[in-house]
């Protein structure tokens, strides 16, 4: 899906909040995955999902402005279904892992 196909008065709009999303979810994974810490990585992860579905309802926004059709919305909803279900999963991973840390304590 493309962006630039988008109206030019949503360029600092919808546009620039979709862009903001995206690039949200991946920078604060990496983010808490640098803290070398499994509290703050958790965090940081939720913070990602947040991005992650901020993310989904552009897109849904998308759709209903007519901005983008049926078919690359489709796709997207399946790669938003994967990736919220790893980013959970990776959460849970996180979880145990600090539960484990504190039993050790």
């Amino acid at each position: 899906m493309q962006v630039k196909s988008f109206p030019a008065n949503e360029k600092y709009r919808l546009v620039d909040q979709l862009i903001g999303a995206a690039r949200s979810v991946s920078a604060n994974i990496v983010e808490g995955h640098g803290r070398y810490h499994y509290q703050e990585n958790s965090q940081f992860c939720r913070i990602a999902r947040s991005s992650l579905v901020e993310c989904f309802d552009h897109l849904n926004c998308s759709l209903d402005e007519f901005f983008i059709t049926d078919e690359p919305f489709k796709i997207r909803d399946l790669k938003y279904d994967e990736l919220h279900k790893m980013l959970n999963g990776y959460i849970s991973y996180l979880k145990k892992k600090i539960r484990k840390q504190k039993m050790m304590v």
